[in-house]
Parts: C-alpha cells; sequence; structure tokens
C-alpha cells in the first residue's frame, strides 16, 4: 500500500535509520568537525643539544694514514691500564721505569733525536771550521773522464731531494696553517660542551615541571570546548531529525486543515438534506395546488395560445426526492465535540519545542557540563609530579658543580694552550721557511751550476754563474746546519706531545678501551665516578651507557632508575580520561515536549476514523443532486404566464393568468429559491465529501500509526545521535590530552631525559681532539721531520755537486790552448775559494 502524501517515505526512511544505528552501535561518524586540531607546544631541552662535529674527508686523509701508521709502529704498547690507575689515583706512586718501559719507542725515537742534535750541529760546525782553513769542498782540481758521469749523478740525487723537500715543506705549511685553524674553534668548544652537560642532569627536573605546566593547553582547550558541547549536540540533532519532523509537523497541520473541512463538508450535507426534506413535502403541495390551477385556466376554451404554455405547465412538479437520500446523523454524533484539538496550535507548538532543542540539550547538560569542568580543572597527580622520583637536588648540584670545576679549572689551561699554539704556529711557519729557503738555494744553485757548465765551452765564458751556483748551495748547507737542532727539538716536542695524544688517548677512545677502563672499578678516583657523583644505588657501565646514548635512550634508562623513575607512570592519564569518558556518557536528552500529536489530537483521528464518513452512500446524494429542484424551469414559465396574461382578450382569464404568475413567483422567492440553494451547498458537500472520504480516512489511519511509530522512534534516534556525538567529542577531547601525551613522551625520551647530548659531547670531543687537531699536528712534525732528515742527504750532495761548478785548475784536454791561438789574451782564473 502506497502511504498518501510525502510523510510514508519519510517514516520508512526513519525506520531504515534506526535499524542501521541498532546494527552499527560500536561504529561512528563524526565528520571534519571531530578531528582534533593540532595543539601547539613550547619545545624545551633543545639548549643542551651540539651540532654533531665531523671532519670530512679531504685530501690529507692518506698522509694522517701514513702518520698514524707510523705511530702505531713507534708506540706497540697496549692502552697502559695500571699506569693510568696509578697517575690518577695515586700520582706520586707512579715509577719512573713503567713510564720509561710503556715509552720504550719515543724513547728510541728520542735516542735518536739526541743524536741527530748531537752530531748534525758538531759536523756543521767541523765543516765550517773546515771551509775557513780552505780544507774542505773546493772544487775539482783535475778533469777525468768519468767526471761529466759523477756529477749527473749528483745533480740528480740532489734535484730529487730537493723535490721531496718541496712536497715536505708545502705538506708542513698546510699542516701548520690547519692546526692553527683548528687550535682556535676546538679549545673554544671545550667550555661549551661543558657548560652542556651540566645541564644533562641538574636541568631536567625544572624542564620536567615544565612540561608538566604545558598540560594546561589541552586542559584549556577541552574547558573552552566544554561551554558550548550542550549546544553543538543539540545543533547537530536538530539538524539530523529536522529533514523527519518538519514534514511530520506540515502533514499534520494540512491533516487538521482537512479534517476541519471534512467536518464542515459533513455538517453542511446534514443541514442541507434536512432542510431540503423538511421543505420538500410543503413545496410540493404548493407546486401541485398551482399546477391544478394552471390546468384549469390553460385548458380554458377561451384561453387564447394556451397550448405551448400548457405543456410546461404539466411539469410543475418537484424533480429530486430528498427523502431516498441516507441520514448522516450517525455519523455526525460519533464526530461530536470534533475538533477538540487546535491543529494548527499543537503543530506551532511543537516546532517552537523542536527549535529550541539545542538550548534545551544545553539546559539539560549544564549539570554534567560543571561536573566535568571541575573534572579537567584538576591536574591529575602523576602529572603534577612528572619530576618527581629522579635524581634529587642535591646530586643535581653536585653534577652541576664537577662540571662547572672542571669548565673553570680548563680555562686557564686553554688560554695557555691557545699561547703556545700562536708560538708553535709562529716556530714551524719559520722552520718551514727556511726549508724552503734551502729548497730555493739548492733549486737556484742548480740552474745557475747547470748554466755555468754549459757554457765552459763558450770563450767569452766567465765561471760567475758556476761560482754563483756553487755559493747558493753553500748557502742551503750553511742553513741546514744553522737550523738542524731547532728542527729537531720542535719535532721532537710536537712528536712526544701529539703522538701520546693520538696513541695514548685517541686509539683507546675509538677502540672503546677508555670507556672499559672508566668502567672498571677502582680505575677512577671518587670523584671522577659517575654513580658516585650521582648517588646512583648502582654502578653504571659507561661502555653501555654510551652505546645507550648514542642510540638516544632515555637517561633514567641509563642510570638505572627504572626501580625508582617511570615517566610512563607520570604520564599515564588513562584514570583522569575515564573519570572524563564516565561523565560525558551521563548526556541525555529528553523529547518528551514534543509530543507530534497529542492525546486531543489523537481522539479527533480517532473519532474520525471510526465515524464511518466514508461508508455513506454518496452515490444516493448524488443520484439526487444531479436532479432539478423542479422539473421545469419556474422563471421561464412565469415570463410565459405574463405575456399570454396579456395578450388573453378575455380580461378576467388573463388577470387570473397573471395573478397565477405573480403567485409562482413569491413561491420562488420564499421556498423554491431556498431550496435550490440548499440543493447547490448538498451538492458542493456531496462531491467533497465523496472524493476525499477514502482517502482522507486512510491519511487519519496512517497519521495515527506513523505518529505513533516517531513518538516512540525519535527519542531512540536522538539519543543515538547524542551518543555518536558524544563520542565524538569525547574522542576529540582525548585526541588533546593524547597529543599532549605524545609530545610529553617525545620531549622527556629525546628531548629532555635523554643522554644522547652526553655521547654527542664525547663524539664530538673527539672528533675535536683526534680528527681536527691531533692529526694535522701529527702530519706538520711528521712533514717536519721528513724535511730534516732529508736535509742530510742534502747537505751531502750539495758538498759533493759544489766542486763540479766552481772553476776546474786542470783540464784533462783543451780545443784552445794559449799555444795554439795568436794573440791571445790569457784570462784570469780566481783560485780563491
Amino acid at each position: 500500500m502506497r502511504l498518501p502524501g510525502s510523510l510514508g517515505p519519510l517514516v520508512l526512511l526513519l525506520g531504515l535509520e534506526l535499524a542501521l544505528c541498532r546494527g552499527q552501535v560500536a561504529s561512528q561518524y563524526c565528520g571534519p568537525q571531530g578531528q582534533a586540531e593540532r595543539l601547539h607546544f613550547t619545545g624545551l631541552g633543545k639548549g643542551r643539544w651540539l651540532d654533531p662535529q665531523a671532519r670530512p674527508l679531504g685530501s690529507l686523509d692518506p698522509l694522517y694514514r701514513m702518520v698514524r701508521g707510523f705511530l702505531d709502529v713507534v708506540q706497540l704498547n697496549p692502552f697502559p691500564e695500571g699506569l693510568v690507575r696509578v697517575a690518577l689515583n695515586e700520582p706520586s706512586s707512579v715509577r719512573t721505569s713503567d713510564v720509561v718501559r710503556y715509552e720504550a719507542g719515543y724513547v728510541v725515537c728520542a735516542v735518536i733525536a739526541a743524536l741527530f742534535l748531537l752530531i748534525v750541529p758538531t759536523v756543521g760546525f767541523c765543516f765550517c771550521c773546515c771551509r775557513c782553513r780552505r780544507r774542505c769542498g773546493g772544487r775539482v782540481k783535475v778533469e777525468h773522464k768519468s767526471m761529466a758521469c759523477e756529477r749527473g749523478s749528483l745533480m740528480t740525487f740532489l734535484l730529487l731531494i730537493t723535490l721531496l723537500l718541496l712536497t715536505g715543506v708545502v705538506c708542513a705549511f698546510i699542516t701548520n696553517q690547519r692546526t692553527h685553524e683548528e687550535m682556535g674553534p676546538g679549545v673554544r668548544a671545550v667550555p661549551g660542551m661543558l657548560n652542556s652537560l651540566q645541564g644533562l642532569v641538574s636541568d631536567v627536573p625544572k624542564e620536567l615541571q615544565a612540561v608538566a605546566d604545558q598540560f594546561s593547553i589541552p586542559q584549556n582547550r577541552v574547558l573552552d570546548e566544554l561551554d558550548g558541547v550542550g549546544v553543538n549536540i543539540g545543533s547537530t540533532i536538530h539538524t539530523q531529525l529536522r529533514g523527519t519532523v518538519y514534514p511530520m509537523l506540515a502533514s499534520l497541520h494540512r491533516l487538521g486543515q482537512d479534517l476541519q473541512v471534512s467536518l464542515d463538508h459533513l455538517q453542511l450535507l446534514n443541514s442541507s438534506t434536512v432542510y431540503l426534506q423538511n421543505h420538500q413535502e410543503p413545496l410540493g403541495s404548493s407546486l401541485q395546488d398551482h399546477r391544478h390551477k394552471l390546468l384549469s385556466l390553460l385548458q380554458d376554451a377561451q384561453c387564447q395560445g394556451c397550448a405551448s404554455v400548457l405543456s410546461h405547465s404539466q411539469l410543475l412538479e418537484l424533480g429530486a426526492n430528498f427523502s431516498q437520500v441516507p441520514s448522516v446523523i450517525s455519523v455526525l454524533q460519533k464526530l461530536k465535540g470534533v475538533p477538540e484539538a487546535n491543529f494548527s496550535n499543537m503543530v506551532q507548538k511543537d516546532n517552537s519545542t523542536f527549535n529550541t532543542l539545542p538550548l534545551l540539550t544545553a539546559m539539560e547538560t549544564a549539570d554534567i557540563v560543571q561536573e566535568l569542568k571541575e573534572e579537567v580543572t584538576h591536574i591529575p597527580e602523576q602529572v603534577r609530579g612528572l619530576s618527581e622520583g629522579f635524581p634529587g637536588s642535591e646530586a643535581a648540584d653536585r653534577w652541576r658543580q664537577a662540571l662547572a670545576e672542571a669548565e673553570n679549572s680548563s680555562r686557564p689551561y686553554l688560554h695557555m694552550i691557545q699561547k703556545y699554539e700562536r708560538y708553535r704556529w709562529i716556530a714551524g711557519y719559520v722552520l718551514s721557511s727556511v726549508v724552503l729557503l734551502v729548497v730555493i738555494c739548492n733549486l737556484l744553485g742548480l740552474g745557475l751550476g747547470l748554466w755555468g757548465i754549459s757554457a765552459r765551452e763558450d770563450s767569452s765564458h766567465t765561471e760567475a754563474k758556476g761560482e754563483a751556483g756553487a755559493q747558493f748551495l753553500m748557502v742551503g748547507v750553511g742553513l741546514s746546519f744553522l737550523f738542524s737542532g731547532p728542527f729537531i727539538l720542535l719535532i721532537f716536542a710536537t712528536f712526544l706531545l701529539g703522538g701520546n695524544i693520538q696513541t695514548l688517548v685517541c686509539r683507546s677512545w675509538e677502540s672503546q678501551e677508555l670507556y672499559q677502563f672508566a668502567d672498571t672499578p677502582g680505575n677512577l678516583p671518587p670523584s671522577m665516578n659517575l654513580s658516585h657523583l650521582l648517588g646512583l644505588k648502582k654502578d653504571v657501565s659507561i661502555p653501555s651507557a654510551y652505546q645507550q646514548c648514542k642510540k638516544g635512550a632515555a637517561l633514567w634508562k641509563v642510570l638505572q632508575l627504572n626501580g625508582s623513575y617511570d615517566p610512563e607512570k607520570h604520564l599515564d592519564i588513562n584514570k583522569y580520561t575515564a573519570r572524563l569518558q564516565e561523565e560525558v556518557r551521563k548526556f541525555r536528552v529528553d523529547m518528551k515536549d514534543l509530543d507530534l500529536l497529542n492525546e486531543a489530537a489523537k481522539r479527533d483521528l480517532e473519532a474520525f476514523r471510526s465515524s464511518g464518513i466514508e461508508k455513506i452512500d454518496y452515490p444516493s446524494f448524488l443520484a439526487q443532486v444531479h436532479k432539478p429542484v423542479l422539473k421545469v424551469d419556474i422563471l421561464k414559465l412565469i415570463k410565459e404566464l405574463e405575456k399570454l396574461g396579456q395578450a388573453q382578450t378575455e380580461s378576467a382569464l388573463g388577470q387570473q393568468l397573471k395573478q397565477e404568475a405573480q403567485t409562482l413567483q413569491a413561491l420562488y422567492q420564499e421556498k423554491i429559491l431556498l431550496q435550490q440553494a440548499h440543493a447547490v451547498a448538498l451538492n458542493r458537500s456531496v462531491h467533497a465529501l465523496s472524493a476525499s472520504a477514502s482517502n482522507l480516512q486512510l491519511v487519519v489511519s496512517e497519521t495515527l500509526v506513523n505518529a505513533s511509530t516517531l513518538k516512540t522512534e525519535l527519542p531512540v534516534r536522538a539519543h543515538w545521535i547524542l551518543r555518536n556525538e558524544s563520542e565524538c567529542f569525547l574522542n576529540r577531547e582525548l585526541a588533546y590530552f593524547n597529543q599532549y601525551g605524545d609530545w610529553a613522551r617525545e620531549m622527556v625520551t629525546k628531548h629532555i631525559a635523554t643522554c644522547q647530548p652526553l655521547s654527542g659531547a664525547l663524539d664530538n670531543g673527539r672528533v675535536i681532539l683526534c680528527d681536527r687537531i691531533a692529526n694535522p699536528w701529527n702530519a706538520f712534525w711528521f712533514c717536519l721531520a721528513w724535511c730534516t732528515f732529508l736535509l742530510i742527504p742534502s747537505i751531502i750532495f750539495a758538498i759533493k755537486t759544489t766542486k763540479h761548478f766552481r772553476p776546474i785548475r786542470k783540464r784533462l784536454s783543451s780545443t784552445s790552448s794559449e799555444e795554439t791561438q795568436l794573440f791571445h789574451i790569457p784570462r784570469v782564473t780566481s783560485l780563491k775559494l
């Protein structure tokens, strides 16, 4: 059966929605407005983070590897754990023999340096004395056949050595400058790292408290949204139900109007029928009397032209017999008092009630919202105690004091390092420049000497070029002897310091032997013990702590505080949110004031449905109302009688016809006209009721069913919407607290209570000390030592080559002797050395 109007599909749709709602108890749809916005928290703990230091690969890396390989050969002994332990705990008990035994490779190098320092300057002094007496060096006295080969070999070896010297001095300049450039930033980074580490433990409680204080951000957001939660939920219920309620109210309004119209028609039908029935018999008697009288007058022989009027007069009688229509009194008796309800006022009241649903919902949830605000206002105890259980202020003070003392005590040494580094840089620059001068002298000497040799066969040649080349070579020899002592002293001083830093510190640092040494009980003094410094109940394994810190482990795990401190316990706000969930799920909305169909209206519809208005014999009514009240057109008959009366020659007969016309005219005005009006009204009511009664009865029946269904199902639907919106609201508010929890965990574990700055500081310290300072430092003395020891063969080959650049006293053969050349002016050759 198709429901009339638009109400039926809406009720079916509502029933389908309710069935789906019951089937998806656990599911929700919140829409975009149900999504929680992103909260913004203030970051903490960034001040302690150090930028990771790294030395990029460069062209000097092969040189650095060569130096480290050389140092590994010099220092073959492993890390001296016992010696370092004694030096840290009882410095006065350190035995020299143990130090010498460990530093055996450096002792050998020291012996070599001492021999160099003793022998080379001594040889240089002797050579100088010998040269002053003209017994050393000099020139080639006699030319022989193999002299050219000998001279070429000496020049080649000297050139090769000079090129090696040039390579070494270039590397020395570069590494000297690199060391100087890295020393300043490296030294300045030490206080920064120590200052950063001071807050690693001491600042954690304060920053944890700052994290706890930011719990107010989601709190305030939830409190703001609680202010409008009732109105928002009510608006959502109103929005989702108005597609059903508004059509229902509109249908009830139309039904009330249709019901009133039907009642009016039924009452009019009854009144018209009663009137027609009551006045039909008197009217019929009057018409019959007038008919008999007219017939007697018109049938008179003296009546002229009466035949046409006679046929009309014979039809002067009633056409419709209203006594044959059924009575509707029983139907009217059943509808007595209907309408009892004012449908228009009822619909207006329900519409007003429905439109105020957001405000009513807010009023009904006001008490629960106030309780929720009181709950939200209180910060959970576990969040407030986020900093509790961490090492106390006493341990933090000891940690800060130890690092502050280390920072303060290191500053004079750091200033001293920078000061002496400048002296070292100047000395290195000067000595490298000396080596460069030796290289230049050798190259100039070789060039001028070779030029002088190639020009000897020229008659105009002088020995000045070769002599100048020899002088340059001797200047190089003199510089080599003169600065051999400063060379070896600077080399050994930087070698001893840089080599031990590399072999004792950097090598063991890189292999983590230093951490294992620090982890062994008794190796470190109590003032340097991390567990003792922080007052921990358990000893902390330094290698394990370093590896955990490098992986980003939390500080409480590294310090083994799991028994006394657990941030998850403090950040667990499930009990707090469970209370919120319990309160939010108490939200209720009461729709009892939305009657849709009150009892009076329901009685009206029930009475109309049981009245039997659709069972009235409308065909009987229609059969009579379709007949005329009179079979003849009485107005036409009256006009004909008036004309006929005027046309009569017999005045008495004409006068009688006129009187009869006047009598019929009066009858028409008094009775027939009213009878016809009631017949017209009856006709209109019968047609209206016959067309709408059955359909209206069906609408009334369906409205009663649908109104009852909606009154039952609307609260269920409203409750489901309320529950869905409450869950969406709850999920959104919990999402704010979850954002805080996730942010707090990240802050605590990755930024505040993380020991990654410790591993970062250690790694940065190793990179700065070993990669950026020790590597170029050691490469510098290595290059300078390379040049210094190459000066010995340079001296030897320079002295031997010098003889070949000076003039030869007696040649083996000559192509232009003094005897064979006429008018030859002898060339003066200086034999002075």
